[in-house]
């Protein structure tokens, strides 16, 4: 039978493993999310968040999984609005 010295040598030493993720992969898109109002456009929203108007078409295509139509937007309505680049 083995001692219990002999034990503790076959077991893996992890005193120097440092805690902390890391990936391969590629970093995810981090969007903010906008609720529409009554009377806005994603002209009027990309003008009150990237300060252009003609912006509007960055926003229709990060949303474009819920969105046909960019002129059929509705209050209540939450938009993904990527990061201005």
């Amino acid at each position: 039978m083995a001692s219990e010295d002999n034990k503790s040598d076959d077991m893996p030493d992890f005193s120097d493993v440092q805690s902390g993720a890391s990936s391969t992969a590629p970093d995810a898109e981090v969007y903010q999310t906008y609720v529409v109002v009554p009377g806005d456009s994603l002209s009027k929203i990309a003008k009150h968040v990237y300060g252009d108007a003609n912006a509007w078409r960055r926003i229709f295509e990060a949303n474009s999984d819920t969105l046909d139509d960019p002129d059929k937007i509705f209050p209540g309505q939450k938009l993904k609005i990527p990061p201005q680049s």
